[in-house]
């Protein structure tokens, strides 16, 4: 591969700019948000629009975690299909959540639009191609799930998904309209621009050091300020980092990266996802690929490029471009990066009640539309104290068992896949 892991190309190709300086001074507000990402973002949008006072203080630049290195897609739903869900939290529960996060893309595609947010925006839909027979079988009973639920999805045979992808050998494709693809740390950013012109008061470099109740305030320290407020929402998922005070988000970090080439010629690009879908694979260890505008291709997996595999990944990457897409095996890999994606054991996302204040995290690799969707629903709920407003019900306390182990065991598996996929 051709360049160092650091590359995020979502940071060289970013076309929003936010001012976040650090934290200085006192301030007094109605809601303090910690961590800069989707989450936290969209709650600061909400409660500024809502003529609140919100402060929200990132630790390093706005979009650092994974919503500044995600693959972009934004879906409807979570990873689990819907009956899946409706088994895990009960009917009622479950089609609470499930309504909130089958509209997810529409609320996020409005606020780009709103806010003319310059995230390469293209609602095409997306493409859950089958690996295999195995795959397919997946994608049929998804299928039949989704369109109990009136969901615009199609399946599409072995053919179709070879003329919308470019390549050969899947066995379909499930094709979700509701969905589409952004520049994901633009979107982050553009959502932090709209809340400060919105009066939100957005502060990068400020890790937080202390974190206390007291009395019927929230009290938040940095290095050279601190925010006392009536409510706070911890929006930090998976790049939490220990403080006094600060309760951490229990989920498994599980990495996903990705690898871009340069952009693409016109022949080139016509061969390769047409439409602009954004597309991944039932594979257990799962691959994703893209376009950005520019036309790059972008191919991702899971696996962790900052580890002992990461040679194993970058080298698996390079093998997987030319396998897709046989036209471009000369073409290199020009640009890596990961992140990490807070998973919980049942993968469903939690909100953690802190007694005037919420805790969301655990979306367990569908942070976009489930992020914007809880922060803005955290936010409504906590300046109206009506806990009702969110999309699942808050619970005290939540822990995740075997963290270490089950860590290693996606990791490990990742490598040994990658060692021996796409020869």
């Amino acid at each position: 591969m051709g360049t160092k892991v650091t590359g995020n190309l979502w940071e060289s190709t970013c076309r929003e700019a936010v001012h976040a300086p650090p934290l200085a001074g006192r301030k007094t507000v109605d809601l303090v948000v910690i961590g800069g990402g989707y989450t936290g973002m969209a709650a600061a949008l909400e409660a500024a629009r809502a003529g609140a006072g919100v402060c929200l203080i990132e630790a390093a630049e706005i979009g650092h975690g994974g919503s500044g290195r995600n693959v972009g897609l934004v879906n409807a739903g979570l990873w689990l299909p819907p009956e899946a869900i409706l088994k895990s939290l009960g009917d009622g529960e479950g089609e609470r959540l499930l309504a909130h996060l089958e509209a997810a893309p529409e609320r996020v595609f409005n606020l780009i639009e709103r806010y003319r947010i310059d995230c390469e925006p293209v609602r095409n839909g997306t493409l859950h191609c089958a690996h295999s027979a195995a795959g397919l079988r997946d994608l049929n009973n998804r299928l039949r799930q989704q369109q109990a639920r009136g969901a615009p999805v199609t399946l599409l045979d072995g053919g179709e998904t070879a003329r919308r992808t470019g390549v050969s050998g899947f066995h379909g494709a499930l094709h979700d309209a509701r969905a589409g693809t952004v520049q994901p740390l633009a979107l982050c950013r553009g959502l932090a621009r709209a809340a400060q012109e919105a009066g939100a008061s957005v502060h990068a470099h400020s890790p937080v050091l202390r974190l206390a109740r007291e009395g019927a305030a929230w009290v938040v320290e940095t290095a050279e300020g601190a925010v006392s407020a009536r409510s706070l929402l911890l929006a930090t998922n998976a790049y939490h980092r220990l403080a006094a005070g600060v309760p951490a988000p229990q989920s498994v970090p599980l990495y996903f990266f990705q690898a871009a080439t340069a952009p693409l010629d016109e022949r080139e690009r016509s061969a390769v996802v047409p439409g602009g879908e954004g597309c991944w694979d039932t594979a257990m260890v799962m691959s994703s690929f893209r376009l950005d505008r520019a036309g790059r291709l972008i191919i991702g997996a899971i696996g962790n490029l900052e580890g002992p595999g990461a040679r194993v990944h970058a080298d698996w990457a390079q093998r997987k471009l030319a396998q897709l897409f046989p036209r471009l095996g000369h073409r290199r890999l020009e640009s890596a990066w990961c992140g990490r994606i807070a998973v919980t054991g049942d993968h469903i996302p939690k909100i953690v009640d802190l007694g005037g204040g919420y805790c969301c995290f655990g979306y367990s690799g569908r942070g976009i539309g489930p992020g914007v969707t809880f922060g803005t629903l955290a936010a409504q709920a906590l300046l109206r104290e009506d806990a009702t407003l969110l999309p699942i019900s808050p619970v005290i306390g939540h822990r995740e068992r075997c963290v270490a182990v089950r860590q290693g065991y996606y990791e490990a598996g990742s490598i040994l896949m990658h060692t021996i996929a796409a020869r």
